[in-house]
């Protein structure tokens, strides 16, 4: 079945306080009868939109994009099947998507009260530029791009301790209710089921390997094909019990300005992302490229030290101002004003120092955003520079496909406001087993064994929840 039917959108509004309640709280009770859910967070709440915690549940319509195949579903129950001809048709194709949808915000409404909830894998690059990547990893294979649209959202603001209960009606003649959430609401708490890791840690590629693919970066960057490039190493882990577990363990360790636990049955993805891949808000694109990286050592005077140490260390600056050279040059491709907003802002996290920037720029009239998104894919903090020939000769390298590693997840609404984070200092979630990855920021004045601890710095924070999660009650 097919359907050209566009969908307005009607909504039902409930505001109350919300001070004895918890997102992780409320989450627990939803997810127990409604396995598709989704909850994003932030541990940052400077702007307006980390002020807020994100539910969405109930799921109405879908888009997914698989193998070149489409998939979508709509609020009256009618789905569209069809195979990409032209796989840069991806973009106009979600885009068309989304417009079926009319949605009315009101004043003083969440900023995510409605849209689309998804993420879109790194390896979906292929719908966007002229590369190529081989699927050489089923066991990770997820979706190119998957988005969903909810019929409930509950948006908690932690400024004012109020929550608001948004429930979406998408066909005439149906009445949205809140019923549902007052009633999951007032269930008792969900008790999980305790976590735990079954055998050794496993890794796609051994020390060795590991050194070898920094030593053959580095002489691509000496040769000249490229001035920098991301490298990467997975870990998985055998588990049994419930892994959202690990995410309370990870937001609790790791506190980060993106926080997220995406259910989707058969995988889930979870993570502690300091990084948005590009944030879209009325036609102002921002980036915020993080590159230079040092271990925390627990020791605020010494961190301070370090701190300074980062800022003048020759290699971590060179990584730094290519990767914002970068977003610039990325930006530029559908943005006008382009310009960098802060340079080499030094930011503390659980376990490491960054190197932060922002660059920002105008959407060019008649641009559509998810073009942008497009121009800007993936973020050249997670390949290299130039990132077309980077990309290339991580594909080469790497024995195993990134899937939604360096991909991007959040939440878009139907404008054309996009903010999604960098899935990094993620988990992937599959067959019970965790997969989880990091990088490494190869120049050609690298040192090898410096690269290879950056990977283990950058893990830290998700080792250590998943320690911490085997001795939650």
């Amino acid at each position: 079945m097919s359907s050209s039917n566009k969908f307005t959108i009607h909504t039902t509004r409930k505001t109350l306080l919300a001070d004895t309640l918890t997102p992780i709280g409320i989450f627990l009770k939803i997810r127990k009868n409604y396995k598709n859910s989704v909850i994003l967070e932030s541990a940052d709440y400077h702007g307006r939109e980390h002020g807020f915690s994100h539910i969405a549940f109930d799921p109405v319509a879908s888009f997914v994009l698989d193998q070149q195949l489409v998939t979508q579903t709509f609020p009256d129950g009618t789905v569209e099947t069809f195979r990409l001809e032209n796989p840069k048709d991806a973009v106009k194709v979600l885009q068309d998507f989304s417009s079926r949808f009319t949605y009315q915000k009101e004043v003083g409404d969440s900023p995510m009260s409605n849209g689309l909830f998804g993420h879109i894998s790194y390896d979906a690059v292929t719908y966007f530029e002229d590369i190529q990547i081989q699927d050489k990893n089923p066991e990770t294979a997820i979706p190119s791009i998957r988005y969903y649209v909810y019929r409930y959202v509950v948006a908690l603001n932690h400024f004012n301790n109020q929550m608001t209960w948004y429930a979406h009606s998408y066909l005439e003649g149906e009445t949205p209710s809140l019923d549902a959430v007052a009633y999951h609401l007032e269930m008792p708490h969900y008790t999980l089921e305790a976590f735990k890791r079954v055998g050794d840690e496993q890794s796609n590629l051994t020390e060795a390997q590991t050194e070898e693919i920094v030593k053959t970066c580095i002489k691509h960057c000496l040769r000249g094909d490229v001035f920098q490039i991301v490298p990467s190493r997975r870990f998985s882990q055998n588990f049994t019990g419930d892994d959202f577990q690990v995410y309370r363990a990870l937001r609790s360790v790791n506190p980060s300005p993106y926080l997220f636990f995406f259910d989707y049955e058969q995988y889930r993805i979870f993570g502690a992302s300091p990084e948005k891949q590009i944030k879209i808000d009325h036609d102002l694109a921002e980036i915020h490229p993080i590159a230079g990286t040092f271990r925390r050592t627990g020791d605020d005077a010494r961190d301070a030290e370090l701190a300074q140490a980062l800022i003048a260390d020759p290699k971590e600056s060179a990584e730094h101002v290519m990767l914002v050279d970068l977003a610039r040059n990325d930006l530029s491709r559908s943005a006008d004003n382009v310009k960098v907003e802060t340079f080499k802002e030094v930011q503390f996290f659980s376990h490491v120092i960054h190197l932060v920037s922002k660059v920002t720029g105008t959407l060019q009239k008649g641009v559509n955003p998810l073009q942008m998104v497009a121009d800007t894919f993936p973020a050249g903090t997670l390949s290299g520079a130039p990132k077309h020939n980077a990309m290339t000769i991580i594909n080469r390298l790497e024995p195993t496909n990134r899937h939604i590693y360096g991909g991007a997840i959040g939440f878009m609404d139907f404008e054309g406001n996009f903010n999604h984070a960098i899935a990094i200092r993620t988990f992937l979630s599959k067959g019970n087993t965790l997969f989880y990855q990091a990088g490494m920021g190869v120049v050609a004045k690298s040192i090898v064994a410096s690269e290879m601890q950056e990977i283990h710095n950058k893990l830290a924070a998700l080792k250590k929840a998943l320690d911490v999660a085997e001795n939650l009650a």
